[in-house]
């Protein structure tokens, strides 16, 4: 890439910190859930009309597209994806940009995804005839809900008419002290599958337990039976993890409830090994609940797959970044066993995405995404907005 060029970029992205920073306050006090995003897809669209910057709108629900062209005949195209939608979380942070919406917050940085993305999308257009691709600007709905945002954009074709090359996503990282960025290559995070299972029993006098069918107890029977899946059935160098973080039976001390209600999540880093444990988890539970004269009723809601980053691309953007940023800010990450609707785009073309830090220690910003009083050090907008920017370039 030229020096100029990334020269540029580095001056206009300090240039445009009060506009980015203001871009990503006005987002964060205006939250949305996940395919609710109707005040934020308009003013995306307000602000890519403002950059020149045309665009579609409707994709997938509430997303947007916007569209840079380098002016070049051969319609090769690279994208560039933030996501939007908040999550029910009722804000504790004092900022003067705090969640006017009581039980809405941008806990898990979609507002500085998106204003980053904005902030690159000023740049490149102002620098599209350098450009060696032309430049999708993928505004993404619902990535915090089943079925994802990303699943419901492709399929009403985000990815044609331009065919996207390959397509980038950044997140922010709490756990990295701002100024830094984080890559991997190959396998990054897990697929993630709800489970929500109600058990039918026949309740009665908790003096009599022999003449109920206790699902209580059978439920945390089959809690403990289905984590076998886990560690006997699943090969132990797979990642892999099966929780239950609900189990509700409205009994009292001498009640026993006529059902109990269980609601989990399945993970792991294997398609085969998913479907497999998918199958097996519905036969269990289902024999498990018939052999104590109960009846399960089980849903299991198919969410993420695997998110994948393309070797190639990921290692070509470490150097890039390197470069930029320098040797020592830029790490590899561990997997995780969290999940992202990104891994839609990572099935389907090459893709990479990589963590921006966030943190500030002396400024007490320490606290993760989904937390309450999650927030990020601002600066790191300057640095978004040069990874993307970067991102869009040559290789």
């Amino acid at each position: 890439m030229s020096l100029d060029l990334l020269q540029y970029i580095k001056t206009r992205s300090q240039e445009l910190f009060e506009e980015v920073r203001s871009i990503r306050e006005h987002i964060h006090m205006h939250p949305e859930l996940s395919y609710e995003e109707h005040e934020t897809k308009a003013f995306i669209e307000k602000k890519l009309l403002e950059y020149g910057i045309p665009y579609k709108s409707g994709i997938g629900g509430t997303g947007v597209v916007g569209y840079i062209s380098n002016g070049k005949e051969d319609n090769t195209c690279i994208a560039l994806r933030a996501d939007m939608d908040a999550l029910p979380i009722l804000e504790q942070n004092e900022v003067p940009y705090k969640s006017i919406y009581d039980g809405k917050m941008h806990a898990c940085g979609h507002d500085v995804h998106t204003a980053i993305l904005l902030g690159a999308a000023k740049i490149l257009t102002e620098i599209s005839v350098n450009l060696d691709y032309s430049v999708k600007l993928i505004f993404q709905p619902g990535e915090e809900k089943n079925p994802g945002g990303a699943s419901l954009m492709i399929a009403d074709g985000v990815l044609e008419n331009p065919k996207v090359q390959r397509i980038y996503g950044l997140h922010v990282f709490p756990d990295m002290p701002v100024g830094q960025l984080g890559v991997r290559e190959g396998m990054y995070m897990a697929s993630c599958d709800e489970i929500y299972l109600t058990i039918h029993g026949v309740g009665g006098h908790g003096a009599t337990p022999h003449n109920c069918v206790d699902p209580i107890v059978i439920g945390a029977g089959l809690i403990l039976e289905l984590q076998q899946i886990v560690s006997r059935r699943c090969d132990p160098k797979t990642p892999c993890v099966l929780t239950f973080g609900h189990f509700e039976a409205l009994g009292a001390t001498n009640i026993i409830p006529e059902k109990a209600v269980l609601k989990g999540t399945f993970r792991t880093m294997d398609e085969e090994w998913r479907e497999k444990a998918l199958d097996l988890i519905s036969t269990f539970t289902h024999h498990h609940c018939e052999g104590h004269g109960a009846r399960a009723e089980l849903t299991i809601s198919r969410g993420y797959p695997v998110l994948t980053n393309d070797p190639s691309v990921t290692r070509d953007l470490k150097e890039r970044f390197e470069h930029n940023f320098g040797r020592n800010n830029i790490h590899d990450l561990p997997i995780r066993l969290a999940s992202e609707d990104f891994s839609f785009y990572s099935q389907q073309i090459p893709a990479s995405f990589f963590r921006i830090g966030v943190r500030n220690d002396e400024k007490g910003i320490t606290y993760g995404v989904h937390h309450p009083k999650f927030n990020i050090d601002e600066e790191a907008l300057i640095i978004g907005v040069q990874a993307m920017c970067i991102a869009a370039l040559e290789k």
